[in-house]
């Protein structure tokens, strides 16, 4: 024991960094070494507040606490399955300016729904279209709601951490960011609600999905305060301003059951509102402004013979002015804020004249529109144009045809995944006599060719009957006040210039809002509704309100507003002052174009979409596209594939032939009755001439189809690799294909006319599978060379017909045989005979169709009396048979049941008279005995045929007939 404890007080005097407890080892009772188990982590309680409330027969929760606890305010808006995270942050000091910069950032990423982004890099980049606008829609009524002079930067951030596709997370999003607000120490004058409302067979829904949607003729997001509206933003089809007002009237209730909620949770677990520094304007400071330049700028704004620039050259000498008395009395603190205090006295004037005296700035009446000009077809080399003016806003319109390949992907979460109707608005900086840089995406310029985009759209024909791609471009050449109105009425004269079958014209019109506010009570005392307003109006009023439709409804509007909400009431008795603007504007449009434009041909766009195999498309597109893209460069033309659809869209017909004759000679197309293909002759027969096209498919021209007139060769006209146009006259079951190059030609007025036995011999046939089909000429063999009888026709390929002439032994001297195939016209049978031809003297050196069947008429007694003679038997049979009731090539199928006779007995099988010369074929099975006899009648039916053609026949027995 005392050698422990002296090892024990020895182990004391070292140093503590060598102690084993210092190096992690401690002593066990065995007297070994170990190591020292790590303290065991405690459990952290992350306090959080949560709320829930029903909105539209959904469950909305708001929770706070668990997440993004650093941030300022941060909340996680949930319905259903889709949940949004918002946040809030605030700079901790201001920097000298006169404006509130506020961002809000919206964001989708894919996780969200279990994906991984489609991109190189595999992840998220630049924000998209749809999240510039999410983040506008936040936006907009959020900022009338913070303090006047309130200038700390402060930025909101939405993300969507998880979506179900079904709800879009947009007014999660904007409802988050009000809670945000609320939890948060920024000064803000909310909470607001943000509700969505769709229209089904006449009926509202609240918070539709978005399938819901797709079937809704109203889509409209409302956001308000307690008592107030705060913004509104509406796409439609041709809904009547009557009922858009009632549905305005039954979504306020519904978005103020956003607002209860959020004030209970700010009270749990919000923070108290902190004391920012704010930039106000001394009431000393205004009145100074007031006495040096009031009568002024009245002055400048009571004179309408001034334009915008005038008017603006005069204001800001006036500015400089008031600025050289500050500057000489020292006045450095006011210097800072002087722009700020002289645009307010200026808004003073302005608004105060406006309800006073009902006049405005240009000298126009409150409900007055400006001059209008209107042209389409102002470039004609484009596809669609116009040009729109009104008062000086003036904007131009081109209209891009594409094929459907060109629609744009939409990369999102929820919506569609393509886009085939796209608006481009582009506000340059020369339309407002500017120096400025283009930089990407703009979030003003994407929000207002949205507004425009969602008027047109209403309006634009159904994907089924107009199935292009469609690209407006609006350039705005001037601006004075609503460029994207004017984007409307532009686009819709371009889209009526460019042959586009709309339902109507879409005219659109800004209507704005000056206000007489009681300072104490801040409740409005008199207003004013201003049509059509100016870019001065719109700086210095408190409305931008939006509006576009037809004669017969709204189909887009947009509200925005400056001070902390308008009331309702004033908002539905603008749509009635926007409608009769609209009127006006519609009846200059329709003067210019009122249908659609009639296509010329020269620049008319052509599309053609053809069906394929996708393995033939595979094959036209080559191997990392190198073959589609060849042909794109060669022609000029756009190709557009997707599952088993090849669509060819150029500019004009001459460049749509050469894309197709390219495509046709890589895949072909699908053969058609009727249409003309072009070839190349591969082989040269007696009877006619073999060609090859549509991508290796080869058809017969016969001789008789060369020319109206008479050929006595056929290398009188063709010769091998001669490249020819020609039509489709027939195809039949069995793939083969009748050309003719005289359907073609046209008739010569000597030619007389064709009976109708002829016209009907090349008229397209359609044959069930198993029919003996004649429409196509071929070479017969004679019957007493061959085995078993044959039909009087037999259809043969080219390499059958090259073997056939190869292995007959047919004297060089002696001219090939061929058959000559007929069609009555009112009976629907096939050819019940045919013969050889043969040359004679006494038929003329080219005879004419109707004599060649003379000489062979002839010819065939002739044979019948030179050659062997028959028995009386077998012509007895011959006599019945031809007594018997005949059947056509046509009707007979598989399954057909008929009384055959016996034409011959062979070793392994009969030859049977079908009647109608047809002869058929039946085949011994096994030991059965061979007790037929020449003449025997049997009944039969049709099982299958020869490769040849010949039917094959089998026994019906006696119990099934």
């Amino acid at each position: 024991m005392s050698s422990i404890v002296r090892r024990a007080r020895s182990s004391s005097s070292l140093p503590s960094f060598l102690a084993w407890r210092a190096l992690g080892f401690r002593t066990i009772c065995s007297g070994g070494l170990g190591f020292a188990p790590p303290a065991s982590a405690g459990i952290k309680i992350l306090e959080s507040f949560k709320e829930e409330f029903e909105v539209g027969s959904r469950v909305v929760t708001l929770e706070t606490g668990k997440i993004a606890r650093f941030a300022n305010g941060s909340v996680v808006l949930g319905m259903d399955e889709t949940k949004v995270l918002s946040t809030v942050t605030c700079a901790k000091s201001d920097s000298p300016r006169d404006f509130l910069p506020l961002t809000v950032d919206y964001q989708e990423k894919m996780f969200a729904q279990g994906l991984i982004p489609n991109t190189y890099m595999r992840r998220e980049g630049a924000p998209k279209e749809r999240e510039l606008l999410c983040g506008r829609l936040i936006d907009r009524p959020i900022r009338p709601l913070f303090p006047s002079g309130f200038y700390h930067e402060v930025q909101i951030m939405a993300n969507v951490l998880s979506s179900d596709g079904k709800q879009d997370p947009d007014i999660l999003a904007a409802n988050a960011a009000s809670v945000a607000l609320m939890l948060s120490d920024v000064p803000w004058g909310g909470p607001i609600g943000v509700i969505r409302l769709g229209r089904i067979g006449g009926k509202i829904v609240v918070n539709p999905t978005i399938d819901e949607l797709n079937s809704s003729d109203l889509h409209l997001i409302y956001a308000c305060t307690r008592d107030k509206t705060m913004m509104i933003d509406v796409q439609a089809r041709e809904i009547t301003e009557k009922d858009l007002a009632a549905a305005l009237r039954l979504a306020h209730p519904e978005a103020v059951k956003y607002i209860d909620p959020q004030i209970r949770l700010a009270a749990k677990a919000g923070k108290r509102k902190k004391e920012y520094k704010l930039s106000m304007l001394s009431e000393k400071l205004l009145e100074k402004v007031t006495d040096l330049a009031a009568t002024r700028i009245e002055s400048v704004f009571t004179d309408p013979s001034r334009g915008k620039f005038e008017r603006g050259e005069a204001l800001e000498d006036i500015g400089k002015d008031v600025e050289k008395v500050f500057e000489e009395e020292g006045d450095q603190e006011s210097l800072s804020i002087l722009p700020k205090a002289v645009d307010t006295v200026r808004k003073k004037i302005v608004r105060s004249r406006m309800i006073s005296d009902g006049f405005r700035v240009d000298g126009r009446h409150l409900d007055e529109v400006r001059p209008i000009y209107c042209e389409s077809h102002y470039l004609p080399a484009l596809h669609g144009s116009a040009l729109f003016s009104r008062g000086d806003t003036q904007v131009l319109c081109a209209i891009t045809l594409g094929a459907p390949g060109d629609a744009q992907s939409l990369d999102s979460l929820v919506g569609p995944p393509k886009k085939r109707f796209m608006l481009h608005y582009t506000f340059p900086p020369f339309c407002t006599d500017e120096v400025g840089k283009k930089l990407g995406l703009n979030r003003r310029e994407v929000g207002h060719g949205t507004l425009a985009e969602k008027a047109l759209l209403a309006v634009m024909p159904p994907e089924e009957d107009f199935p292009y791609a469609v690209r407006i471009n609006s350039e705005v050449m001037s601006s004075d006040g609503s460029t994207s109105m004017a984007t409307v009425c532009g686009g819709s004269m371009a889209l009526m210039d460019a042959g586009i079958p709309l339902r109507a014209h879409v005219a659109g019109v800004s209507v704005g809002l000056v206000t007489d506010v009681d300072p104490l009570s801040g409740e409005i005392k008199d207003y004013r509704i201003v049509t059509d307003i100016l870019g001065l109006e719109d700086h210095l009023g408190d409305m931008d309100f939006k509006i576009a439709g037809t004669r017969n409804g709204v189909t887009a509007s947009q509200l925005d507003i400056k001070p902390a909400g308008i009331p309702l009431d004033i908002v539905c008795e603008s749509l009635e002052n926007a409608r009769k603007a609209r009127l006006q504007i519609l009846d200059h449009m329709e003067r210019e174009i009122n249908s659609p434009r009639g296509q010329d041909g020269t620049n008319s766009l052509r599309l053609a979409t053809l069906k394929y195999t996708n393995d033939s498309l595979r094959s036209l597109i080559g191997p990392m596209g190198v073959l589609k893209r060849k042909i794109e460069e060669e022609t000029g033309a756009r190709l557009s594939i997707d599952d088993g659809t090849l669509t060819i869209v150029a500019k004009n017909q001459d460049v749509m032939d050469k894309a197709q004759e390219k495509v046709d000679y890589i895949i072909g197309r699908e053969i058609v009755v009727g249409g003309v293909y072009k070839g190349t002759v591969t082989s040269i027969k007696e009877y006619g001439a073999f060609v090859e096209f549509n991508g290796g498919q080869q058809g017969l021209l016969h001789m008789s189809e060369l020319s109206h007139e008479p050929v006595s060769k056929v290398s009188d006209v063709l010769h091998i690799g001669k490249y020819i146009t020609m039509m489709c006259i027939d195809t039949d079951v069995r793939g083969n294909i009748k050309l003719s190059l005289k359907a073609l030609l046209p008739k010569p007025a000597s030619c007389p006319e064709k009976s109708p036995v002829l016209k009907e011999a090349v008229s397209k046939e359609t044959s069930s599978f198993g029919e003996t089909v004649a429409s196509l000429p071929s070479v017969v063999e004679p019957l007493q060379k061959s085995k078993l009888a044959v039909p009087a026709v037999v259809i043969r390929t080219a390499v059958e017909c090259d073997e056939a002439e190869k292995s007959s032994p047919m004297d060089k001297n002696t001219k090939p045989k061929r058959a000559t195939t007929l069609k009555t016209e009112k009976e629907e049978q096939a050819l019940n005979s045919t013969a050889t031809e043969k040359t004679l003297d006494n038929c003329g050196e080219i005879p004419t169709q109707e004599e060649k069947l003379k000489c062979t008429s002839l010819e065939n007694n002739n044979t019948a009396s030179k050659g062997k003679k028959h028995s009386r038997k077998e012509k007895q049979a011959e006599k019945e048979a031809g007594d018997s009731p005949s059947i056509s090539a046509r009707k007979l199928k598989i399954g057909t049941e008929m009384a055959a006779k016996v034409h011959q007995v062979r070793t392994h099988g009969l030859v049977l008279d079908l009647g109608g010369g047809i002869r058929g074929m039946y085949k011994f099975e096994g030991d059965e005995e061979t007790e037929f006899e020449i003449g025997d009648t049997m009944q039969v039916k049709c099982t299958s045929f020869s490769s040849k053609g010949i039917p094959v026949m089998a026994l019906v027995d006696e119990d099934d007939v």
